[in-house]
């Protein structure tokens, strides 16, 4: 299996701790009352995870004491481009972005970096550039964790699909790889169906619906996002294979994102596990670390105060992966992996308003 990403051994030796230094710089210019004026752009507002990021932007900026200029890309890097032109022209002094294609991205961050605007990217890493940091949990950890919680159900036989994201994003190609490695290692006599799905929903549940056809004898669905959440579950109750978990017809989901539907879905049977990303911490420490690029700090990597650890992903690149845990209905622990349950009061899912 290939290892997880970590910074070099000097590096974490020189800082096992987060590492602030201040560094001299230009004054940011300032909007009302005085507030450092930062852009975000928004990927898309077409899921409830998004949507749910999309909330705690704006408390979290004022938290922050930024002054917040705001555009959504809608899921189109030339959009996002435009978006950024718009944002330089409104004089933001710092922008956070989520590309969900993460490699046409590039001429746009070297554009931004020409004039000296810091970057931090959300939930997605740019596959070339440079930002100021990189804001996202450890994405094979939630292929592992999904690949271990499937592997102990079915008992290391049987059949799965899995609903890959995009694999034009290091998001899906991080899931995927880490899902099919786990699986071919510690489970090989799981064969796994991949089906890529752009982070469509639709195309999800047309794709599901063809393999269920092909193979009746399907036992597990891994979903990349919870995009496919709702075409998923209608899907199975047509087939009248949403049935509870100890029903032989049952059919193991797991998904990520650890959205409110997802928790209660898990309570009701519905659904096995999720993956919690964390959308009210990615909205903070965006912010955060734009913030701290705009008053000139630099950080090096290692462990935080904020129970995550900064990684050094390539020369010059930093990313601070946030705590993003298995949720399962009985809070047990799947192939080493601990899990908390549904109602558990750390979830962000049950805590947004």
């Amino acid at each position: 299996m290939k290892p997880r990403r970590t910074a070099s051994a000097a590096a974490l030796v020189m800082s096992a701790a987060l590492l602030l230094t201040a560094c001299g710089g230009d004054k940011p210019s300032t909007g009302s009352g005085g507030a450092a004026v930062v852009g975000v752009d928004y990927p898309r507002s077409d899921t409830d995870f998004w949507n749910s990021y999309i909330k705690y932007v704006p408390q979290s900026g004022q938290e922050l004491g930024l002054e917040l200029k705001t555009t959504n890309s809608q899921n189109d890097v030339a959009k996002l481009a435009s978006n950024v032109q718009s944002l330089i022209s409104q004089g933001v002094k710092g922008i956070a972005m989520a590309p969900q294609d993460t490699a046409a991205i590039a001429p746009t961050l070297q554009s931004l970096a020409s004039k000296k605007i810091p970057v931090v990217t959300v939930d997605t890493r740019p596959d070339q550039g440079d930002v100021f940091m990189v804001v996202r949990a450890d994405n094979r950890a939630y292929g592992e964790k999904a690949c271990h919680f499937l592997g102990t159900k079915l008992k290391g036989t049987g059949k799965v699909v899995m609903l890959q994201g995009d694999l034009a994003s290091i998001n899906g190609r991080d899931r995927t790889e880490a899902f099919n490695e786990c699986m071919k290692q510690n489970y090989p006599g799981i064969t796994v169906f991949g089906e890529a799905t752009n982070w469509d929903g639709a195309l999800a549940s047309q794709k599901l619906q063809i393999r269920l056809t092909e193979h009746p004898d399907i036992k597990g669905v891994y979903m990349q996002s919870s995009f496919a959440l709702a075409g998923t579950l209608q899907l199975l109750k047509q087939r009248n294979r949403l049935t509870p978990p100890d029903d032989p017809k049952h059919i193991f989901v797991v998904s990520n994102d650890g959205i409110p539907k997802e928790l209660q879905d898990i309570t009701a049977g519905n659904i096995d596990a999720t993956v919690s990303q964390p959308a009210d911490l990615y909205a903070k420490y965006a912010l955060y670390y734009l913030k701290a690029a705009i008053d000139g700090k630099t950080f090096q990597a290692g462990a935080t105060d904020h129970d995550s650890k900064i990684v050094q992903v390539r020369p010059g690149l930093l990313e601070d992966q946030l705590s993003a845990p298995l949720v399962t209905l009985d809070g047990g622990t799947y192939g080493g992996v601990a899990s908390l349950k549904p109602d558990d009061k750390s979830l962000w899912g049950n805590n947004i308003g």
